[in-house]
């Protein structure tokens, strides 16, 4: 199985930041050396794995090199996880969908900061965007129904 992973980390350095990008530095979300921060030692890349450079602001495609990595192993259907619900998996895929990938989003797989903006994501705005959103459980027997393995 192959892993690609995309991280965010930000640069004060930037001349324009969006909102959404000074509001986690103001609260040190996801920062590098705390907690939420860093990838957790069972989930960082093995030898062989592909890594992804990582985005600025929200969608995983912009400005980084998920899409020619992801061509370039003829990848084209996505199975989307992470945070935050409302911003970077929704970016990420409209992204995907506009560059012509078959998505689907993992409900309880990803988060968000209130279960109204996790509403507002997974019940109005993601389904515009992806083929389909389900559970882990969903996700998991189609995969191993199509003789895949979760195993790494």
């Amino acid at each position: 199985m192959r892993c690609i992973i995309a991280i965010v980390r930000a640069t004060t350095t930037w001349k324009y930041i969006a909102p959404i990008q000074k509001s986690a530095w103001q609260r040190k979300a996801l920062e590098y050396g705390t907690w939420g921060g860093e990838i957790r030692a069972e989930f960082e890349p093995k030898p062989g794995e592909i890594v992804v450079s990582e985005h600025w602001c929200s969608s995983g495609f912009a400005n980084t090199d998920l899409d020619l990595q992801l061509k370039k192993h003829g990848v084209h259907q996505l199975i989307v996880v992470g945070l935050i619900a409302h911003t970077c998996i929704e970016a990420t895929v409209r992204y995907a969908a506009e560059l012509g990938y078959d998505v689907t989003v993992v409900k309880d797989a990803t988060a968000d900061y209130s279960d109204e903006m996790m509403r507002a994501a997974l019940d109005i705005n993601i389904p515009n965007y992806a083929s389909a959103i389900v559970n882990t459980a969903e996700i998991v027997a189609s995969i191993e129904a199509l003789g895949g393995s979760l195993q790494g």
